[in-house]
């Protein structure tokens, strides 16, 4: 199968960047010039740039053209799934709770909504080989007559719960991630006995329209969680 050309072009360029042979300010080829280089119409090159600006190659200026943009060096993408991470994965969860509650001052400030709305929280553990390794608190926004599933909860993921009321691939989400010293009621559930931190995952769901949609906080033992990131 022959390679499109605007992904020859975005492949030439990402060369040079990558090898060193451009530089972050260096100009690259005109639009005319990669026309004539790789025998391809405006509108393929402008489809190649365009990759390239949005994957954070390049950028544009007006009436001057494409420079090598400088890498920011502060992000990283993290792939985080509460039931596995670099080195554990969960095999077993205990449903501990399913209720319906009123927030706090707190939980609804978090979730933008008035102390009279109903939430749903569900806690958890999570196990890895019969050990308790995390403990998972979960809180969604209560909608009349949305079935509560006990089966179906003890085992999904955060956006596999919201997956029945808001499109799965329509959610955006926000992770804060932070140590805490464990309180008597982690320490029971997680079977610590010294002074063990836990590593917390926060994790806030938003519908399309940025509203938030609901709270998950997973507290792991700091001996079976370790996230990584890279930077592209």
């Amino acid at each position: 199968m022959s390679i499109p050309v605007y992904t020859q072009i975005v492949e030439a360029i990402k060369e040079k960047i990558n090898s060193g042979q451009l530089k972050p300010g260096d100009a690259i080829d005109s639009e005319n010039t990669l026309c004539k280089t790789f025998s391809a119409s405006r509108m393929t090159v402008r489809k190649g740039l365009a990759i390239l600006a949005r994957e954070g190659y390049i950028y544009s200026i007006p009436g001057k053209g494409n420079f090598v943009k400088q890498p920011d060096l502060t992000k990283y993408i993290i792939n985080y799934d509460e039931m596995s991470n670099t080195i554990n994965i969960v095999d077993k969860t205990q449903l501990l709770e399913v209720n319906i509650i009123m927030p706090d001052d707190e939980l609804a400030n978090s979730l933008q909504v008035t102390k009279r709305k109903n939430l749903i929280r569900i806690k958890r553990l999570f196990f890895t080989e019969g050990n308790p390794v995390a403990y998972d608190v979960k809180y969604l926004l209560y909608q009349r007559g949305m079935p509560i599933v006990e089966k179906e909860i003890q085992h999904a993921t955060f956006p596999e719960m919201l997956a029945k009321t808001t499109p799965i691939y329509g959610l955006k989400k926000e992770i804060i991630i932070y140590a805490q010293a464990p309180d008597d009621e982690m320490k029971y559930y997680l079977n610590i006995y010294d002074e063990l931190p836990l590593l917390v995952v926060e994790q806030k769901l938003y519908d399309k329209d940025n509203k938030p949609m609901g709270l998950g906080i997973t507290s792991y033992r700091g001996d079976y969680i370790k996230l990584k990131g890279i930077n592209q």
